[in-house]
């Protein structure tokens, strides 16, 4: 399948391979593991200090400083980079925890985690790139305003990642005679990559995994309904006078007639590509054959998934071999972006093993304070469910995160939906609103950034987008929305 792809797009799997140094090694180990031993990593504070948290604070310091201080240093060597956060985590895990335990870790992260991860974002990133809107689209506070809006209800429904891949390009190309557009591709971020995802299980991964956990598919459309309206709401006014301010700071002067000429889309069969997309993601939640092949001791794939990345890989051949590569051309398409992503969330993926197993000890862990903090006298601090989800999931991955605090809140799913509504309301919007915290807070953050990078867009740094733009414009809305719902 791969052979018949263009010589880039050979390229761009050639470096995918690169990942395989995290993972490759370790199958290759895992014969002589053997089975039947219990190889759960055990993250209560007599086993699992806080220090094992270095490797991924490296990383993400990583991530933050060196675009800044040597970018070109950055640019030719991020995923060397990523790998030495990764290897500084596994060589003395192995020692520590020996074989068995650093195989299960690593190929449960791998196979089950990221692995899906990259082959979704992959087919979402190949496809979309694929669709073209012609015509003059010219970006003015309303346009502008309007393809956010679209882009933030279709999240709900074709995912963070699908909407966001779909309509980036379009905005970026909007905005190419703007002198002032960091803004528009923040504001993007916020409503179309994180908080359009509030409504369905299809929107994001923690709500997915909720479904999965037994909590209703309309049940978040109902619950969360209302906060994710406040914070559409807020976040569109201030985006429509910000841009406002900008335009009339630049002293641009639209043509109305140039607002009326006829749109038209290319590659449109793209589009049913990734409603294929959305039916694929289905298939591994509602079917389940309760057929698996156990590749590690624990560690089994499960043929509803195995099933789901196939068609996704098929879908992605699809839409790269059938799309016209003017189109492309066009979109100024290139595979860094994927790239980018892909070698970063590997060490990332990685990394992150020792905080979560800390998370999960709950009250014998670490981070034993943050646990007891969410109740008090058995019953939930709903407010304190909504901050450290939130907060954790700004910086972890907001699935597993979801899992934690929902499994702290008794983890049956009925209760969860029925008594413990506020509960599980307030786990859920943690984990979906504040991953627009970061560019790592949800994976296509991350994405646009690099999209928009490689359109010429000067994006801020990871600080820069944390102290400038997230923290001054999403949490005093948080503030209010916590106040309201949670209090």
């Amino acid at each position: 399948m791969i052979i018949l792809f263009s010589n880039k797009g050979v390229l761009m799997f050639k470096k995918l391979t690169f990942l395989l140094y995290f993972f490759l090694p370790i199958i290759c180990l895992g014969a002589e593991g053997g089975h039947g031993g219990n190889y759960h990593l055990d993250g209560s504070l007599e086993n699992m200090g806080i220090i094992w948290v270095v490797p991924f604070v490296g990383i993400l310091l990583s991530i933050a400083i060196f675009p800044l201080v040597l970018p070109d240093f950055w640019h030719h060597n991020f995923g060397k980079i990523s790998l030495f956060w990764a290897s500084l985590l596994i060589i003395p895990f192995i020692i520590k925890e020996g074989i068995g335990v650093t195989l299960y870790e690593l190929l449960h992260v791998g196979l089950l985690e990221y692995v899906p991860f990259i082959i979704l974002l992959l087919a979402l990133f190949t496809i979309s790139g694929g669709v073209r809107l012609t015509g003059t689209l010219v970006g003015t506070p309303i346009v502008n305003l309007s393809i956010i809006l679209i882009g933030t209800f279709l999240a709900s429904w074709m995912g963070t990642t699908g909407a966001a891949m779909l309509l980036i390009r379009p905005l970026i190309n909007a905005n190419k005679h703007r002198k002032n557009k960091v803004h528009v591709i923040v504001f993007f971020i916020f409503l179309v990559a994180n908080i359009g995802g509030s409504l369905t299980p299809l929107g994001d991964p923690p709500l997915f995994l909720g479904f999965l956990k037994g909590v209703d598919f309309f049940w978040t459309t109902t619950a969360m309904f209302v906060p994710m309206l406040i914070m559409i709401f807020a976040l569109s006014i201030i985006f429509y006078f910000l841009d406002s301010y900008y335009l009339k700071k630049e002293g641009i002067k639209v043509e109305p007639q140039k607002g009326k000429v006829k749109l038209g889309i290319e590659g449109v069969f793209n589009l049913g590509l990734i409603i294929g997309v959305i039916i694929s993601v289905l298939i591994s939640g509602f079917w389940k054959p309760h057929i698996s092949f156990e590749v590690y001791s624990g560690v089994h794939l499960e043929l509803q998934n195995l099933t789901r990345d196939f068609l996704l890989l098929l879908l992605t051949y699809v839409s790269w071999t059938y799309t016209s590569q003017q189109i492309r051309k066009d979109n100024e398409y290139t595979w860094f972006p994927i790239i980018e992503v892909a070698k970063l969330f590997a060490g990332i993926f990685v990394t992150i093993i020792p905080a979560i197993a800390i998370l999960k000890a709950g009250t014998n862990g670490a981070l034993s304070g943050i646990i007891n903090s969410v109740s008090n006298n058995g019953e939930p601090v709903n407010i304190m469910y909504f901050w450290y989800t939130g907060v954790l999931s700004s910086f972890l991955d907001n699935a597993p995160t979801y899992l934690v605090f929902f499994n702290t809140a008794g983890g049956d799913p009925i209760t969860l939906m029925g008594e413990l509504s506020n509960t599980l309301l307030a786990i859920s919007a943690g984990a979906v609103f504040m991953g627009a915290n970061t560019y790592i807070g949800n994976a296509p953050n991350f994405m646009v950034k690099s999209i928009a990078e490689s359109s010429g867009v000067e994006m801020p740094s990871f600080f820069g987008y944390l102290f400038k733009w997230s923290i001054p414009f999403l949490v005093p809305i948080f503030i209010i929305v916590s106040w309201i719902f949670f209090v």
